[in-house]
């Protein structure tokens, strides 16, 4: 690191769980965002901020006035745009020092796979269980932490999945596919049909920003189990997730 990148992460090197070592590690890191919208916002911005030197953002979508009201990484004059692209010229703006892709397809099969494999980390920002359920097979196989985050109404929620821990639970653990509690056939729950308050996606993002950085750099211990959070009682809770010996993506095979 030269002098202005010292000043620059100067408050994270002050850290003694961060230090050098670990902002090093960061601006050598390279993290997958699925997802540019309301998760997907908070979280490129962070993570550029906090000199995550490498970001790929994925997002097929593009910005509509109804996304302004939560998805902070767009402004009024992105109307139209391809939000992935929105996205990476926002966080440049905060850091240009970072090397960011806009990836403006679906990513999906083949193309998930190898995004999910260059990786160091996968944050899962989509509202889609088709996609959710994607990207943690695609985490599972490349052996890939994946941070995952929802958002809704007033109640939001948070996991992390690292498949190099032999006792981790995945996604399908914790949402069985085909089964009623996961909402695979609710795939129009989304803020669009359901309504979104606007900090809430800001809350649970930075909270995945920030279990991205810890994994990364090394600081701290990365979180285990489901924790909810409800923002009308201003609650959290905590929930252990056990690893299923019969899911059928990460049980035996």
């Amino acid at each position: 690191m030269d002098d202005q990148a010292l000043l620059r992460y100067s408050r994270q090197i002050m850290l003694d769980q961060v230090d050098i070592d670990g902002q090093e590690r960061l601006l050598a890191g390279h993290a997958l965002v699925v997802g540019a919208g309301g998760l997907g916002s908070p979280v490129a911005l962070y993570l550029a901020a906090a000199g995550l030197g490498r970001l790929t953002l994925a997002d097929a979508d593009e910005v509509e006035l109804s996304n302004l009201q939560r998805q902070i990484a767009h402004a009024t004059a992105d109307l139209g745009r391809n939000k992935a692209e929105s996205a990476r010229e926002a966080a440049l703006a905060l850091n240009p020092g970072c090397t960011i892709q806009a990836i403006t397809e679906h990513l999906d099969g083949a193309a998930l796979a190898r995004a999910v494999a260059e990786a160091d980390v996968v944050l899962d920002c989509t509202d889609r269980f088709s996609s959710r359920y994607a990207i943690n097979a695609a985490c599972r196989t490349a052996r890939v932490p994946l941070v995952s985050g929802a958002a809704i109404r007033f109640s939001g929620q948070l996991a992390v999945f690292d498949p190099r821990d032999p006792d981790s639970p995945c996604y399908a653990c914790l949402y069985p596919p085909g089964g009623g509690a996961s909402g695979e056939g609710d795939e129009a729950l989304s803020c669009a049909e359901s309504g979104v308050v606007a900090p809430l996606v800001g809350l649970i993002g930075s909270f995945q920003a920030l279990e991205a950085i810890k994994l990364v750099s090394g600081a701290g211990t990365p979180h285990r189990g489901l924790s909810t959070f409800d923002g009308l009682g201003g609650q959290w809770r905590h929930f252990r997730v056990p690893r299923d010996p019969a899911c059928p993506v990460c049980g035996p095979a």
